[in-house]
């Protein structure tokens, strides 16, 4: 994980998830034993070797991260061989027609050269259209950057979404295209605790990243996933209200 966080964040993992990386507070809820989920430096991600991407990437960003500029961009894709699960291939997405989009961006792993590189593994990438990975994908990125120095700390939650049974596949490793991407982001810190989340199509789009801004719930009915298990019943509010303005001060 990252290598500095706030003082509130560190009670939090004390108190709450004393048990290691499985139980972090970005973590998803995933079944037992928590099978293909592995953490590199700066991100823990679900893989699904079916679809050749993960389910989901989770990883604290702070502030500090964001401002830390340790490491200049990588841009050296690669395949996990440590992991027993067939991946990707950089061949896959050649002559694609797709991106390879990072699901933990690069710019947020700019606080250390090991997270950089790690973020460049083909377990991170799923294939983006270029109009999307290129434009409200990267202005949202961007934005969260922003969010992280303001607020000091936040959860996030990356993954692929799908609606149908027949969506695309690249390459001779059947790669799947995600039809959606989601976001999903907790501010847990104090005076004002707030989340977000946004489904966005993978294509073209003339619109703003807020127009997708939908609540954490929605996103787990669409996955299938529960993105913060460990909220008290009084604060479930943070996962199924939804305010863009307190995101847009």
């Amino acid at each position: 994980m990252g290598a500095v966080f706030p003082n509130l964040f560190l009670f939090i993992r004390l108190f709450f998830f004393p048990f290691g990386f499985t139980e972090l507070p970005e973590i998803p809820e995933t079944e037992i034993p928590c099978t293909s989920v592995y953490e590199y430096t700066g991100f823990t991600l679900k893989y699904n070797e079916d679809l050749k991407i993960s389910d989901w990437v989770a990883y604290e960003l702070t502030g500090e991260e964001v401002t830390t500029l340790n490491a200049p961009r990588s841009n050296r894709f690669y395949s996990d061989k440590t992991i027993p699960e067939k991946t990707a291939e950089d061949s896959d997405y050649k002559y694609s027609g797709y991106d390879r989009g990072h699901l933990a961006p690069a710019a947020d792993m700019r606080f250390s050269k090991d997270a950089m590189k790690a973020c460049f593994c083909l377990t991170n990438i799923a294939p983006q259209t270029p109009e999307f990975n290129r434009g409200i994908w990267a202005e949202l990125e961007q934005e969260i950057r922003k969010w992280a120095i303001r607020d000091g700390s936040l959860l996030i939650v990356t993954g692929p979404a799908f609606v149908s049974e027949n969506f695309n596949r690249i390459g001779k490793n059947s790669v799947a295209v995600p039809e959606f991407f989601y976001k999903v982001i907790l501010d847990y810190s104090l005076p004002e605790k707030k989340g977000i989340a946004f489904i966005i199509p993978n294509k073209k789009t003339d619109n703003t990243f807020y127009s997708y801004a939908v609540s954490i719930d929605e996103v787990e009915e669409l996955t299938g996933l529960n993105f913060f298990p460990w909220l008290p019943e009084n604060e479930l509010f943070l996962e199924s209200e939804i305010d863009a303005s307190l995101w847009q001060k």
